[in-house]
Formats: structure tokens, C-alpha cells, sequence
């Protein structure tokens, strides 16, 4: 985690990736312009690292330029004009390929493009480092796409928050601090589920179930689905990385969320870290661990209450709940003290009606 003036910023795109994607952008480049002779364009200030980059890989001979668009005050029926500064070069029937650090509106691509045409260019290509497709409206093609990225906002690799963070070799993205990520916690029999809808009501987060995403995921036979199937159906353990892959899907349908209540995962510290490493591509992490905590016998006698109506065997026999029980501790308290040690977890009382417990939750939630 960088700060950045009074914001944080969380590690997004490492550099070994970038370079990587700018490997792959520049073949292309290589390829359709050894015989054009062009004029590589960048767009200042953001683009100097990735033209750097770019040039030191172009195989052919080319010209090289910089420009800059600075708004002014414009004429009575113009308020706001682009004007291009920094091109001396005559482009009349030339090639041109314009180096942008990252393309989002298009506003500077579209602007950009109808001052090199007017100025009698042949063509103009668009190569940009970074893409957001989610928020382009324009019709100009983007020709060489290093990397596609949601709409967030990033510093680094010649990108800049109020002047800074534009010399870091890798990418990151603002931390979203106001988002409130769960991992609920609580033994067969504590309430878990009834709390998860109220809280999910009551505080604006998206509940995800890890059975009912994978539920979902195999009863649609998604990719993902379908891979999970395939270990389930030989009696193996579904691989961490697949989970992951299933609630990362889940989180990216859920952008705008104000945060998760995770349920069902993680079970280890290894997945606890997979869903840390997760939440930070996204800009944030988990608040806390909340862990319902009932009396055994308060737990057994509500399941045998239970399975008088649920019609699952495995509420109605005694020996079967006191060992879910006890696998339910053996792994919560590998976790708790895993959160511990980051001050995140937290034991609610959940005995009581459901106001009184949701209650007590949201004590703690309030507080985070």
C-alpha cells in the first residue's frame, strides 16, 4: 500500500506484466508498420514511459514526437478549445500513431485525431497502454490495447494523482476505504444465515454464499462450473484457485457494491490470503472476521428443534451435529487467529432473538 497526498493506493498491475503487455503491443506494431516509416506520437504527460518503452522496441526506422492538449478560453460560441501544442513536424500524407498512457472517455483520442486529420495526415493508429472498455463511448477504434482494466481510478507508469506517483514502475489503484467486506463466521445452528439477509437489508452489501455461487455455477455449467463438477464427481476437494476464480466473478458482477458479506469462505489461511490477494486487485480488503458465538447445547438442542421440520438428516442425529460442531471450531479457530493478528476479528453472543443479535453485530459493523 502507497499514500499519495491524503489517499491510499492499493498494488494493481506489476511490472513485469506491463512490460510483458508492451512486448506483445510493439510485435504488433512491428509488424504492420516496418514499411510505413511512422510518426510516433506521445501525449503528455502521462505517455513518456510507455513511449520510451515502445520506441526501444520498434525495429524500423521511425520519427518521434510529444504533444500536449491545453485547454483555453475559446471564442463567444466555443467555451472550452483544445489546442495542440508541441507538433513542428510536417505529417501531410504521413503515418501516424498516437502513444496514449491510458484511454477511458476518448475525449483527448477524438480531440487528438481531428487535429492530426486536419493537419493532412494519411492515417492515424492509437496505441494505448491501458483501456478502460467500460467507459469508451467513442466510435474511433483503438488499435494496439496493451491492457484492458476496469474503470478505476490508477497512478503509476507515467499516470499521476495531483502530480504524483507518475515515476513508479508499477501500477495501483485507489483504495476503496469505504467499502465494508465481511467474513461471517458462526457453528451449525447460530443463525448465520437469518443474520446474513438482515444485515445484507440493512447495510447495503451483497451476501455471496460460497454453496449457492457454487450451486449456481454448476447447475448453469459455466467454465467454471463445469471444472468444479468434474472434481466433485471423482470425490476430490474443489482446488482453492477455482473457488477464488468462482467469488472473483461474483465480486466484478457487484462493482458499485458498498462491500461483501463473505459466507463459506474462507475455511484456511491459505484461502484467507487468496481473498486478501483478491480484494486488494480490487482496491480494498476485509474489514473483519465476525464470528456468532453459541453454547454447544444451545446449538444441539436447535437443530434437533430443527430437523423436525428441515427434513435433513443431518439435523436429526445428535452425533452427527456434535461433530459439524466440532469441525466448525477446528477451523474457525484457525482463522481466528489468523484475523486476530490483524485485529479483525470479532466474537458476537448469538443467543437471544434476531433483533438482539443483529444488534450486537451491528454494534461492531458500525465501528469498523
Amino acid at each position: 500500500m502507497i499514500t499519495l497526498h491524503d489517499l491510499q493506493f492499493a498494488p494493481f498491475i506489476a511490472e513485469e506484466k506491463i512490460s510483458k503487455a508492451i512486448d506483445k503491443l510493439t510485435d504488433k506494431l512491428n509488424e504492420d508498420l516496418s514499411s510505413k516509416k511512422p510518426l510516433f506520437i506521445g501525449v503528455l504527460n502521462g505517455a513518456f514511459m510507455f513511449a520510451s518503452e515502445v520506441l526501444k522496441r520498434f525495429d524500423h526506422d521511425c520519427e518521434v514526437s510529444f504533444v500536449k492538449l491545453a485547454s483555453y478560453q475559446g471564442t463567444e460560441t466555443t467555451d472550452n478549445v483544445q489546442e495542440l501544442i508541441g507538433l513542428k513536424e510536417d505529417i501531410s500524407g504521413r503515418t501516424v500513431v498516437v502513444l496514449e498512457d491510458i484511454v477511458d472517455t476518448g475525449n483527448t483520442i477524438v480531440e487528438l485525431t481531428k487535429k492530426l486529420q486536419d493537419k493532412g495526415c494519411k492515417e492515424v493508429r492509437i496505441a494505448t497502454l491501458f483501456f478502460k472498455p467500460e467507459a469508451y463511448t467513442k466510435e474511433i477504434t483503438i488499435d494496439y490495447i496493451g491492457i484492458e482494466i476496469p474503470n478505476r481510478f490508477i497512478v503509476g507508469y507515467g499516470l499521476d494523482y495531483d502530480g504524483l506517483g507518475r515515476n513508479l514502475t508499477e501500477v495501483y489503484q485507489l483504495k476503496q476505504n469505504n467499502m465494508t467486506n465481511l467474513v461471517l463466521f458462526g457453528p451449525p445452528g447460530a443463525g448465520k444465515g437469518t443474520q446474513a439477509e438482515v444485515l445484507k437489508q440493512k447495510y447495503d452489501l451483497v451476501h455471496i454464499s460460497t454453496g449457492d455461487v457454487f450451486r449456481y455455477n454448476i447447475k448453469n455449467a459455466t467454465e467454471l462450473g463445469t471444472l468444479a463438477k468434474s472434481y466433485i464427481d471423482k470425490g476430490q476437494l474443489v482446488p482453492d484457485e477455482v473457488t477464488i476464480n468462482m467469488l472473483n466473478a461474483e465480486v466484478d458482477k457487484n462493482a458499485d457494491a458498498k462491500g461483501f458479506i463473505f459466507d463459506g469462505f474462507p475455511r484456511t489461511e491459505a484461502q484467507a490470503a487468496s481473498l486478501a490477494e483478491l480484494l486488494s486487485s480490487k482496491g480494498s480488503e476485509v474489514s473483519a472476521m465476525v464470528a456468532l458465538e453459541v453454547d454447544d447445547e444451545v446449538l444441539v438442542g436447535r437443530l434437533l428443534e430443527r430437523g423436525k421440520t428441515s427434513g435433513r438428516p443431518d439435523d436429526a442425529d445428535e452425533g452427527v451435529i456434535r461433530n459439524r460442531i466440532k469441525v466448525y471450531y477446528d477451523e474457525t479457530a484457525i482463522l481466528k487467529n489468523y484475523y486476530q493478528k490483524q485485529d479483525k476479528y470479532f466474537g458476537v453472543d448469538g443467543v437471544g432473538d434476531i433483533a438482539e443479535i443483529t444488534e450486537r453485530l451491528s454494534d461492531v459493523i458500525d465501528k469498523l
